[in-house]
């Protein structure tokens, strides 16, 4: 059991820089707290008595604000940061490594006997406020992002962002892209705040909007060249002062359309 607690405070020294002293994570972290609660709860779950073990696992949410039901099987080295707000369902699965954040849910999406809950294989990471639904297998070393709904299997080492969660792949930056980026820097485009590095369907439409907007940008940039060799220079003038002038002439047409309408009498 001692070595356990060691083993569960070296996995916190090792994911959590803020971590100082070992005293200082005994007696500290909520997520350790509710690790040693849950094993003895589980044990007591296995051994069938369930109820003492629910009110076991019902005083540490009390005390740490991390619901974990005693019947979950969670591995080694298991690490909840912050922890406010994390449930884990009955039938979760928890592998060796894996690293939670506040507001995480495993939950299920059916209230049917059986495996409801999901799977998550060692090395596993859940950002903050995440939530992986159903009896579903998230592979190992996966990275779920903050905020993410997950309804689907993930394969191994797949980083998962967005509502419903999507697969993301690293893109390599060639010069076509570093391009881009460059455009949307001048003129203040960024989609919002996303990691152009970890793109997905959303920011490749916004990324082929931009292309759309230089291309645009450069014929523009043609006709006011030829306007200009031809002796009309309206690219210089600001954009206020150009929609007045052609306002201007639109209401002086107008004008003069009307008073050029025959009389009509009744």
């Amino acid at each position: 059991m001692f070595a356990r607690i060691k083993e569960d405070i070296d996995s916190v020294f090792a994911r959590d820089p803020a971590a100082r002293t070992r005293f200082e994570v005994l007696l500290n972290y909520p997520g350790l707290h509710a690790a040693m609660a849950h094993r003895l709860a589980h044990r007591l779950w296995l051994a069938d008595w369930k109820g003492l073990a629910r009110f076991i696992s019902t005083l540490s949410r009390f005390w740490t604000g991390i619901e974990i039901h005693p019947g979950a099987r969670i591995g080694r080295r298991f690490f909840i940061d912050h922890g406010m707000g994390v449930v884990i369902g009955e039938t979760a699965e928890i592998g060796d490594d894996v690293t939670l954040y506040h507001g995480v849910t495993l939950g299920g999406t059916s209230w049917d006997a059986g495996k409801r809950h999901p799977t998550l294989c060692d090395g596993v990471v859940v950002g903050a406020g995440a939530k992986v639904l159903g009896p579903i297998t998230v592979g190992s070393n996966a990275r779920i992002g903050s905020n993410a709904v997950v309804v689907k299997p993930v394969p191994e080492g797949a980083t998962v962002v967005g509502t419903p969660g999507r697969i993301i792949q690293r893109q390599v930056v060639d010069a076509e892209e570093q391009a881009r980026r460059e455009y949307a820097a001048r003129i203040g485009f960024q989609a919002y705040a996303a990691n152009p590095d970890l793109p997905d369907p959303v920011i490749e439409a916004m990324r082929d909007l931009l292309d759309h907007m230089q291309a645009n940008e450069a014929r523009m940039d043609m006709f006011c060249k030829a306007l200009k060799e031809a002796g009309i220079n309206v690219c210089d003038q600001k954009p206020d002062a150009l929609r007045a002038e052609t306002l201007a002439t639109v209401n002086a047409d107008a004008g003069s359309s009307a008073g050029a309408l025959p009389e009509t009498r009744v």
